[in-house]
């Protein structure tokens, strides 16, 4: 795979993406720091321009001298690279190590060594177990464990099941981001299982399910049929809700004809063949098509939602609005 196709899977605002002006077509990643002229960009900014703005933020771009990619592999299910940016970095994802799946290149998760919070929809995700009856989540696309983290660190009482379909994804969340230790951490409330995270279950069922499920850079396509969401519906608990990254235009999949506003589009229309009006959208960007995500339930009474939420994530309450049809 060359750099130039190298991307980021929705994040706030944006995604980011090397720049294609930045060097050949013909560059191959390796273990070692990339070439210094090498920066990694937004994929919003189609004519790759320079600059730096007072106050940096995700969707601009990184010096490649502040870029290290640590591991990269192919295992049955998918192209593997663990990226680590430098703390000295002048960027928001600096100190962090970000796990990069597919041709495309999209993050599937993201780590930070000295704060658990991402400024990313992982902490949106984080926000859930207010509004749920008490009891276990699952987790569905679970990566290498940046929302699971988020929600045992935050919630003392909280039972996370997480579902991931390549063994290996969970074996660099061992060796990478601190899987193992969050494991030893909390044996009694973290499970994880390999496997088809569809199939997921547990007695009783789930309090929340928390989506994250993306092939070859695109929704799998099981989201855009509402007998996928039905079968969810069906494994909640009562008073019970589901918390989805949707994507947006801003996903880049290997497949061009899966454009990533139609899939996100078509998946919210299947869930909304299920759920009805009971079902709200929060868009991250600037765009309203950027990177969206979709919650299942009425919407609950936001001030005492966001008396129950630490502050920092307290700012994504009011960004929620119901689903036009």
């Amino acid at each position: 795979m060359s750099l130039t196709t190298l991307q980021i899977r929705p994040f706030t605002p944006f995604p980011i993406k090397i720049s294609r002006n930045a060097y050949r077509t013909n560059t191959k990643l390796s273990f070692k720091a990339l070439p210094k002229p090498l920066q990694i960009k937004s994929k919003s900014h189609e004519t790759h321009h320079d600059f730096t703005p007072q106050t940096k933020t995700q969707e601009d771009g990184i010096p490649i001298e502040d870029v290290k990619i640590i591991a990269k592999f192919k295992s049955r299910y998918n192209y593997i690279r663990v990226l680590e940016i430098s703390r000295k970095a002048d960027h928001p994802f600096a100190g962090s190590r970000l796990l990069l799946l597919d041709a495309p290149g999209n993050i599937h998760s993201i780590s930070f060594l000295f704060k658990s919070l991402t400024n990313t929809y992982f902490d949106v995700f984080a926000a859930l177990p207010p509004i749920i009856p008490p009891g276990p989540i699952a987790i569905l696309g679970f990566g290498a464990g940046s929302a699971a983290r988020l929600l045992l660190e935050l919630y003392p009482g909280v039972v996370v099941h997480g579902w991931e379909l390549d063994p290996s994804v969970i074996d660099v969340g061992r060796e990478f981001f601190g899987l193992k230790k969050l494991e030893k951490q909390y044996p009694d409330r973290l499970f994880i299982y390999v496997g088809n995270a569809l199939s997921a279950e547990v007695k009783d069922g789930f309090s929340g399910i928390l989506v994250d499920l993306f092939c070859k850079g695109s929704l799998i396509p099981e989201l855009q049929d509402p007998n996928t969401w039905e079968k969810l519906r069906k494994s909640l608990r009562k008073g019970g809700r589901i918390m989805v990254n949707v994507g947006g235009s801003c996903v880049e999949a290997e497949d061009k004809r899966r454009d990533g506003k139609v899939v996100m589009e078509d998946t919210l229309k299947a869930m909304h063949r299920v759920f009805g009006d009971r079902l709200s959208v929060l868009n991250l960007g600037n765009r309203k098509d950027d990177s969206s995500l979709a919650l299942t339930g009425r919407l609950p009474d936001l001030d005492a939602w966001k008396k129950l939420l630490p502050i920092s994530l307290s700012c994504y309450v009011d960004m929620w609005r119901p689903l036009s049809p």
